[in-house]
């Protein structure tokens, strides 16, 4: 009977997957879209008011973010953007480089995989996932990859990026299919990609660091303790990046950055570290983002400049942030990797 079921014609739909356009959305954070007070205002109030983002009390966080820290932050925020701000497009370089990103992946398939429809956006600020949502259904496609670009999933990152698309699918009368992007953090690709990125601009520096710090986002380890998996996932990266390397864990060391507030983060801490680090006599130090798709306002002035003057002030000589992937070659292979594997089954 099984045979015999095998060998009969399915029935014609009148539908022909051939011609089906596929979507890929890539995601990123955000960004402001200018570096006065009232769009870093619209921009952190969105961001600060993700409960994926800040899990603590609804009406305490509202009174502190409405009433303090909205008061003064957008202030302090907009200096740090406009210290990186790309002045020709008038935008911040996480919107330019994810652009980009998206318009090369984009060319790459357009003769291999024409019927893939390449698109980015973001996930606090503009352009929005429900806007690019719109786009991507508007030009045909019935099946749509939602691609966070975050290579170790955390739920303030990922999940808040899924969410936000799952909202707008809400209130959609036809519903395109949806797959999602698993966490990356020991692919193959990724891996090899970020040591020869890495191997490539220490090969510019004049001079050769004694340490080199693999930097992450930090989050409150209260997040890990209910079952985030995100500070092991960057393990995994860590180890597969120095196992890569062959290096020992005395000139590659794994840290965390960009805490807030007064709660424990993920430790060691990328600052304490560096301080510690030059102090202890350390003249030459590098640090290289693995969880930045992009460079942006986290490596371009936390780490390129605060970290730099933390080094220096505690007797450092030289100091490198290297650059993350970005749109370079070594980047797009990792996004085409991961986006060739999740359409399996599509194209």
């Amino acid at each position: 009977m099984r045979d015999e079921i095998s060998t009969l014609e399915a029935p014609d739909t009148g539908r022909d997957d051939r011609h089906s356009k596929v979507g890929v959305l890539l995601i990123n954070l955000g960004t402001p879209d200018a570096t006065s007070y009232w769009p870093m205002r619209r921009y952190l109030k969105e961001f600060l008011s993700d409960q994926r983002v800040i899990e603590t009390n609804r009406y305490l966080w509202w009174f502190l973010l409405n009433v303090i820290i909205l008061t003064n932050r957008p202030r302090r925020s907009g200096e740090a953007y406009a210290s990186i701000w790309n002045k020709e497009l008038d935008e911040s370089p996480l919107r330019t480089i994810t652009r980009s990103q998206a318009k090369l992946i984009s060319a790459s398939f357009a003769e291999k995989l024409p019927n893939v429809v390449v698109d980015w956006a973001m996930r606090y600020g503009t352009p929005s996932i429900a806007e690019k949502l719109d786009v991507l259904t508007s030009a045909g496609c019935d099946k749509i990859l939602l691609f966070p670009l975050y290579p170790q999933y955390a739920s303030a990152t990922v999940a808040t990026a899924n969410d936000k698309a799952f909202d707008a699918l809400k209130k959609m009368r036809r519903q395109p299919a949806i797959r999602t992007v698993p966490s990356y953090e020991a692919d193959p690709v990724y891996i090899s990609s970020l040591v020869t990125s890495m191997k490539k601009s220490m090969a510019d520096l004049d001079w050769e660091p004694e340490v080199v710090l693999a930097s992450f986002h930090g989050l409150p380890k209260e997040y890990v303790d209910k079952g985030d998996p995100y500070q092991e996932q960057c393990k995994v990266t860590y180890e597969c990046m120095r196992a890569a390397l062959g290096w020992d864990e005395t000139r590659f060391k794994l840290t965390f950055q960009s805490r807030f507030g007064p709660a424990e983060w993920l430790q060691p801490y990328t600052d304490k570290t560096i301080e510690q680090l030059a102090r202890d006599g350390v003249k030459n130090i590098a640090v290289i983002a693995p969880g930045f798709a992009a460079d942006c306002v986290e490596t371009l002035e936390e780490l390129a400049v605060e970290a730099a003057e933390i080094f220096h002030e505690n007797g450092g000589e030289n100091f490198a942030a290297l650059p993350c992937l970005n749109d370079s070659p070594e980047g797009l292979d990792v996004i085409e990797a991961v986006v060739m594997r999740e359409l399996q089954g599509w194209i």
